[in-house]
């Protein structure tokens, strides 16, 4: 098959399957369209992983079982690393099979948190499949697809800006840079979306628990721990952002590029470090659904457009790009901030309540567990 059109008919199905994908029927470079059509297809089975590992993971850290996690991330590491090797240098599978090493240590995960949970290391809270489970579920399906347009809405962000990025002038330059400076600020956020799941799970149970004085000093401390770690890595990055792109290229113009963003990627830095800790509240408290609305409206109404608007309009380029970003999250961090802060907590304590009273399932070893919990 000729390598232009199997390029095309890759680009094609990704957009069917991926819409973030869909880059050579919107004009984007054609080297860059072929590229993201090839790799599209090996996403596929490392994003379905996120399924069963995000509902896993949220399970256990619940129930305050963070050591496993944390041992089979490590497991994951360990065999990421050579893995990778192997599938890239020796077998030359290149980004093939960078990414389908990605996959195969995800789903090693995914079967590691199973076999702990259906093992019979969770006795307090999995006693094996009930028809119970489809107790009063469309409450929850509204709250599962409120977080997942949340969570959507907030990827989806980054790859529309990669995706304006493609059609500035030297677009294979604008996405390299656009890219690494993207790479190092979802490094750093790895990190804060560690206490974005702590944030939901301690402000679910503080709730649960009725103590909303509980509830507001988490906020505190998380907050606090990840906008301390948020400094050090913004200006680490304003120390170091003038040789940073060589740490990912050895061409001299990408590196320039980056160098050039790297004051803006420092403050994209700090601001990361403090809205994944709101919206984790905000999740922890039931309320994706309005945090799906304000990211809507700030990054997609506020951030975009100004992106596009400095980058095309006065001619700023990636910088632009970056700027508009910048805004969006600006935009949000001031308004999870002003939600949390309006947020009355004894309120949501009762809201919890109710919602404890009418899921709650009594085992056979307690005579009143709503009394326990209220």
């Amino acid at each position: 098959m000729n390598p232009v059109r199997y390029g095309r008919l890759h680009c094609l199905v990704s957009w069917l399957v991926f819409p973030r994908l869909g880059v050579w029927l919107l004009g984007e470079d054609e080297n860059i369209a072929q590229s993201a059509g090839y790799a599209s297809f090996w996403f596929i089975p490392f994003i379905c992983s996120f399924v069963f590992l995000m509902t896993n993971q949220m399970f256990l850290q619940a129930q305050q079982k963070n050591q496993i996690i944390a041992w089979l991330s490590i497991l994951q590491f360990t065999i990421h690393v050579p893995l990778s090797w192997f599938l890239v240098n020796l077998l030359n599978l290149g980004t093939a099979g960078a990414i389908g090493a990605l996959g195969i240590s995800s789903w090693l995960v995914v079967f590691g948190e199973f076999v702990y949970i259906f093992g019979g290391f969770c006795p307090e809270s999995w006693t094996g499949f009930t028809t119970a489970a489809f107790k009063d579920l469309w409450p929850m399906v509204k709250l599962s697809v409120s977080s997942g347009v949340m969570l959507c809405l907030e990827l989806w962000y980054n790859a529309v800006l990669v995706l304006i990025a493609g059609h500035m002038k030297n677009a294979e330059i604008s996405i390299s840079a656009f890219s690494i400076c993207a790479n190092i600020s979802l490094w750093v956020l790895m990190i804060t979306l560690g206490f974005f799941g702590a944030a939901i799970v301690r402000v679910a149970n503080e709730l649960g628990r009725g103590d909303a004085k509980a509830v507001k000093f988490s906020i505190k401390v998380i907050l606090t721990i990840s906008f301390l770690i948020g400094l050090f890595f913004w200006s680490t990055c304003l120390i170091f952002g003038k040789n940073i792109g060589y740490l990912f290229s050895e061409e001299k113009e990408v590196a320039e590029a980056v160098s050039d963003l790297s004051v803006l990627l420092s403050f994209s830095i700090l601001f990361n470090s403090i809205y994944p800790i709101l919206s984790g509240v905000a999740v922890g408290a039931g309320l994706q659904g309005t945090v799906a609305f304000i990211t809507l409206f700030c990054y997609y109404i506020i951030g975009i457009p100004i992106g596009a608007l400095l980058g095309y309009g006065a001619g700023l380029q990636v910088k632009g790009i970056w700027i508009g970003m910048i805004c969006g999250v600006i935009a949000q961090t001031v308004s999870l901030s002003y939600m949390t802060w309006r947020t009355d907590w004894d309120e949501q304590v009762t809201k919890a309540e109710q919602r404890l009273k009418r899921w709650y399932l009594k085992s056979s070893t307690e005579s009143n567990p709503i009394s326990d919990h209220t």
